[in-house]
């Protein structure tokens, strides 16, 4: 489980409980399956293959998100041998984690994504998968920051045989 952190608000003395959480998800990429990513179609000839849309984006804050409130892995939430989780949108399962997180006295503060990719190229989309997150998670867009890299033609990713993603957020809520 995480560490906490305890850091100064504007309010003088009054402090607030901040946690971290690191999540990552990887899916190969194959014929007849539409690209999603950070809950946004991408034009591509190829998807993700998995048991839901398989957006890595969405599944690497997931993780981080439920992980830095202590709560269980997408995995135990959502699991692929739950046939009500065939080919679902990962949209309905962040909102599912971030109902968690809240119930658990959390909010998101910040999250920072890097999707790895050889292609497509991720540009044209980072600022609206940034804002797209963001709603998702109830949090200003300005504290949702989304990069691409490739893998300079190194592994499965780098062969452009899937895509990947790591994501790390910062939780906070006030102290009991």
């Amino acid at each position: 489980m995480p560490s906490e952190l305890r850091y100064w608000t504007f309010n003088p003395g009054r402090k607030r409980v901040a946690r971290i959480g690191i999540g990552f998800d990887m899916h190969r990429l194959v014929e007849g399956r539409k690209l999603v990513l950070g809950g946004l179609p991408i034009d591509h000839p190829v998807g993700l293959l998995g048991h839901t849309d398989a957006d890595v984006v969405l599944h690497a804050v997931i993780d981080a998100i439920l992980g830095a409130a202590g709560l269980p892995d997408i995995g135990d939430l959502f699991p692929d041998t739950d046939p009500v989780y065939k080919d679902a949108d990962s949209r309905i399962l962040v909102q599912t984690a971030v109902e968690k997180i809240s119930e658990a006295g959390y909010r998101v503060e910040n999250v920072d994504v890097i999707i790895h990719a050889e292609a497509p190229k991720m540009s044209p989309y980072k600022q609206a998968m940034a804002e797209s997150v963001a709603g998702m998670l109830n949090c200003d867009k300005r504290n949702v920051s989304v990069k691409a890299k490739t893998n300079e033609g190194l592994g499965p990713v780098g062969h452009g045989q899937a895509i990947a993603c790591t994501a790390i957020a910062m939780l906070t809520r006030d102290p009991k």
